[in-house]
């Protein structure tokens, strides 16, 4: 074969295998990233006051084991776990707790929080607690590390970690996937991680393989970050048996249930988790804090966040204090015009806040602003048209045109029964396409949290 034909059926080879390695459906929406993907991480500055939740994961809230006017050192116990499906809550900083009162949250809901006050004199030098030897520990013993330095999955959903490695009794775990997907628009966190911590990533993922039993992991990047993907494949480590896996741009193929089909070629089953097709799927930036904390026995104080959007003058992505109040950051990185918006997390699956007196909390995976300029809301929701855009869309092929229908007519149970509502993981992909502008997810999410009241009942 003449040696450019050859080249060029190895290209055509590669972009074919490439888009095998995807799901069906989804959406393109524009990427936006260029603004912070070439910033490396810088750290943020300390706020003088930290106002913490203890509620700041699904599960049960932490339990409070410090008073008002206690002064603590920065990475000290604040609150403790409160059973299994819950993680214990550090001191960002050093200081003096100066309330403990109930705090707003981004759900509009006040809850019991710390207000704590940071030492303008301290360094804020972390102190160093008993690691986890990875070669020595058993896995219940690695669980109960990344518990005890309450890590939570940092992509966003916020589910306590050791909860989800937890294999149950008769499930066996094949495949470790590292999420390094982020196709959130405008967030670049994982992008950078991926790129400035790889060691951190490696013994994280040294430790998932040993606590899940997992044969091999598989770090699944889209082919828009193919400087980190050749960035890693060229540092992975003899040590362990795990690749890089890139993977078409498109929408949400970050989700866990997409990555698997992505990667594994398997479908995860309706109402079913991961390791019903012997996997678990983790955040990137997720293993990497498992690997920086757990050799030095230390808990989460801070995170890695993107500050971008339209309104930002100092757009970036930044190491940012837990607690941090929304108010002081949007303050430092200097806002300009009008603020419209303000996303925690990205455009298609963040929250638009009403009060900018909440805080970072640890599963803030951004904050976005938008201005006047770039919100345009439409002057009223239209009928269905049944043209099935939304249809086409939904990465698990469920049917929002009729799940909208039912929702407007408070039909929850045939929802949830018949058209499989709970399987819906709100990524907005409905929402986007929709031509009527019917606000479909936020039917649903509303639908969901009625079913699960109606189950908890």
């Amino acid at each position: 074969m003449i040696n450019g034909l050859k080249g060029e059926k190895n290209s055509i080879d590669a972009v074919l295998t490439l888009h095998r390695h995807t799901f069906r459906h989804g959406v393109h929406p524009p990427e936006n990233k260029e603004d912070t993907n070439g910033l490396p991480i810088r750290r943020f500055p300390f706020s003088p006051l930290i106002i913490l939740p203890v509620a700041q994961h699904l599960g049960a809230p932490s339990k409070l084991v410090v008073k008002e006017g206690q002064e603590v050192v920065r990475g000290q116990l604040l609150a403790e776990a409160d059973g299994y499906v819950s993680v214990p809550l550090h001191a960002p900083v050093t200081g003096k707790i100066r309330k403990i009162a109930n705090v707003p949250t981004i759900s509009g809901k006040m809850v019991p929080g710390i207000y704590l006050e940071a030492a303008p004199s301290s360094t804020q030098e972390l102190i160093e607690g008993e690691g986890v030897d990875y070669h020595t520990a058993t896995p219940d013993e690695i669980l109960a590390g990344v518990q005890n330095a309450g890590i939570v999955g940092l992509g966003g959903a916020a589910f306590p970690t050791h909860a989800k490695l937890k294999i149950p009794e008769g499930k066996h775990c094949d495949d470790l996937i590292i999420n390094g997907i982020e196709c959130e628009p405008y967030l670049t966190t994982d992008h950078r991680v991926m790129l400035e911590q790889p060691n951190d990533i490696f013994m994280g993922i040294r430790y998932l393989l040993k606590s899940t039993g997992a044969k091999r992991a598989i770090i699944g990047i889209e082919a828009n970050k193919q400087d980190a993907a050749d960035f890693l494949s060229g540092r992975l480590p003899d040590d362990i048996p795990v690749t890089v896996e890139v993977v078409p741009v498109k929408y949400p193929q970050g989700a866990e249930k997409m990555l698997i089909t992505a990667l594994l070629g398997k479908e995860v089953p309706s109402g079913g988790l991961p390791i019903d097709v012997h996997a678990v799927v983790v955040n990137v930036a997720t293993t990497a804090e498992i690997g920086r904390l757990l050799p030095h026995g230390r808990g989460i104080q801070e995170r890695v966040i993107t500050i971008t959007g339209p309104g930002v003058n100092k757009k970036g992505n930044y190491l940012i204090p837990i607690g941090t109040p929304l108010r002081y950051a949007l303050d430092q990185v200097e806002v300009n015009g009008r603020i419209s918006e303000v996303y925690m997390g990205g455009p298609m699956m963040g929250v638009a806040v009403s009060n900018l007196d909440i805080s970072i909390v640890k599963g803030t995976s951004g904050i976005v602003v938008f201005t006047d300029q770039e919100v345009s809301r439409p002057d009223r929701i239209y009928p269905c048209i049944k043209c099935g855009a939304c249809v086409d869309a939904c990465p698990l092929s469920l049917n929002p045109s009729k799940l909208g229908i039912l929702a407007k007519f408070e039909a929850y149970d045939e929802m949830a029964k018949e058209y499989h509502l709970m399987d819906c993981f709100e990524c907005g992909s409905c929402s986007y396409v929709c031509p009527s502008h019917i606000p479909l997810v936020q039917y649903f999410r509303l639908s969901k949290s009625i079913v699960r009241k109606r189950k908890a009942s």
